[in-house]
């Protein structure tokens, strides 16, 4: 498996998140679609926010960013918010 986690921070990252907290039925719809998805965490931290992804490889994570970033891109407009850092790798332990 493979992981990768989008951190929002700074400059609109709070006010993205209470648009995706608002908006979480279609980013779950959107989501659901990456092919060899494992699962899908999205966390507001009250100034911003993660995303945590994990699929059964990194082809599938690569499918989540541009999922991810196409969905910001049509939703969003209206906020201007800081680049995510993006973090990725394998996975070595996962428990359900």
């Amino acid at each position: 498996m493979y992981a990768v986690i989008r951190t929002y921070l700074g400059t609109g990252a709070k006010q993205l998140f209470g648009l995706l907290e608002e908006r979480k039925d279609d980013i779950e719809a959107t989501l659901r679609t990456v092919p060899g998805l494992v699962s899908y965490t999205l966390l507001n931290t009250g100034d911003g926010g993660t995303a945590i992804t994990v699929c059964i490889d990194k082809a599938g994570c690569d499918a989540s960013l541009k999922v991810a970033r196409d969905w910001i891109q049509k939703n969003t407009s209206s906020i201007r918010a800081n680049p995510p850092i993006v973090t990725e790798g394998p996975v070595i332990v996962q428990i359900n």
